[in-house]
């Protein structure tokens, strides 16, 4: 089980990376400890705060020949890292 799922590259996140601020989608169940260990092995940063968000899903309604189809997406949850000053991930460099 991977703590970091994958980068959030959104248009707000991109304004907060000049900060030295940087969004993952994180594991429903991971802590904030567990999500600072993971940032620094991973990318081999100094981490000072971790703030996370749970969010969920969005309903969902399909209309079919047999009826309306009503359901919801997937629960998630958001991590916004703030790094210390002066350290940068780059998401683009193996691209």
């Amino acid at each position: 089980m991977s703590v970091l799922k994958k980068p959030l590259v959104t248009e707000k996140v991109s304004a907060l990376n000049e900060k030295g601020r940087y969004g993952f989608f994180v594991d429903i169940n991971a802590n904030k400890v567990e999500i600072k260990k993971a940032v620094e092995k991973q990318y081999g940063v100094n981490v000072v705060s971790v703030n996370t968000m749970n969010v969920m899903g969005k309903l969902k309604t399909r209309y079919t020949k047999t009826g309306i189809l009503a359901g919801r997406q997937q629960n998630y949850k958001k991590a916004i890292v703030t790094l210390a000053e002066g350290e940068v991930i780059d998401f683009y460099s193996n691209v």
